[in-house]
């Protein structure tokens, strides 16, 4: 992409930002939230438990509110945005699918891990038939190369998507690695294409500026970088920086920068940081949302939790295989790792 080219921001600040509240955002938060970025001219607001639609559970976390709750606060908020939500083939439901779009949802994303994009066929199909945007999702897609990557997105076009993105769902990626990786999805398909980073490394704001200059139309960010683990691309940093760099993104920054500020004080015991489990979690290239389990079994084990981390990411863990953490500090402690 040229300079003054548009970029389109997605905000899921309202989504990723639940796993690092353990889903209990309510609709106050919600609202006043929605309202702001809405009144800052952010285009799309995604906004769910964290693992999407139907994922309020025990295994994941239960969340405050109900799906229809959250989206019906964030609908009313949200005046001139677009609503967006996620969705997770074997969380959610057909019927999940219908309530969201009942309540006024615009765009529905279909996730799943980087090698299965056959998963996603019938939700693509069924979002399309209900009159949504459709768009395909890969997770941990550093655990793919770039070539796999451009055919499984081509995949969910053939399925319906209207759009794709890929996920550093472990805040793995370099710019060199994103580079690589939107030139060949954009080389294989003609919608448009999308990033979203985690800031494990440090990287996010860097990652997302070298995906558009490889021709990424979309980028995901959220304020303050609230998200799992290290959390996501810094929203009102990103802005800034794409403005820097002569691209257009139709937001107002000074709005934005006070949306922020309302996140912090209103979203979030303390914004993300880049701690020793974060680091090591994007090293491993294992999903950010594990932080929290690990440090639990870390505890519970009596073992350090960056070698449950590493050990995580020789077992390639993906995220939905959080029973995964309690195996691995356990077996750790058998072998007699300790703090």
């Amino acid at each position: 992409m040229t300079a003054n080219t548009t970029v389109t921001v997605h905000d899921p600040t309202l989504r990723d930002g639940q796993h690092a509240v353990r889903h209990q955002l309510d609709a106050e938060q919600i609202r006043t939230y929605a309202a702001a970025v809405d009144a800052a001219g952010v285009p799309v607001v995604e906004v769910g438990h964290g693992n999407g639609l139907g994922a309020s559970s025990l295994q994941v976390g239960r969340s405050r509110l109900s799906d229809d709750e959250m989206l019906a606060t964030a609908r009313e908020a949200l005046t001139h945005s677009r609503l967006a939500t996620l969705l997770l083939p074997g969380w959610a439901t057909t019927a999940d699918l219908r309530k969201a779009i009942r309540h006024g949802v615009d765009v529905v994303r279909v996730a799943a891990h980087c090698t299965e994009a056959s998963v996603t066929e019938r939700h693509l199909g069924a979002i399309r038939e209900l009159g949504a945007e459709a768009q395909g999702v890969l997770l941990m897609s550093h655990m793919a190369p770039p070539g796999e990557l451009a055919e499984q997105c081509a995949l969910m076009v053939g399925y319906g998507a209207q759009a794709v993105c890929v996920f550093d769902s472990a805040g793995h990626y370099l710019p060199d690695d994103v580079t690589a990786r939107i030139t060949a999805i954009t080389t294989a398909v003609d919608v448009p294409v999308a990033f979203h980073g985690h800031n494990n490394l440090g990287m996010a704001v860097a990652n997302s500026v070298a995906a558009v200059q490889a021709g990424a139309h979309t980028i995901d960010a959220c304020a303050r970088g609230f998200g799992a683990g290290a959390g996501n691309t810094q929203l009102e940093v990103l802005v800034a920086v794409l403005e820097r760099y002569g691209h257009r993104t139709g937001i107002d920054l000074r709005r934005l920068a006070d949306a922020a500020d309302l996140a912090e004080r209103t979203l979030m015991p303390a914004p993300p940081t880049i701690d020793s489990t974060s680091l090591v979690s994007g090293l491993a290239g294992v999903f950010s949302g594990f932080k929290k389990p690990v440090l639990a079994a870390a505890e519970s084990q009596g073992v350090h939790p960056w070698d449950i981390f590493v050990e995580l990411g020789e077992r390639r863990a993906i995220a939905g295989q959080e029973d995964l953490i309690p195996d691995a500090a356990r077996s750790l402690a058998a072998q007699g790792a300790s703090r």
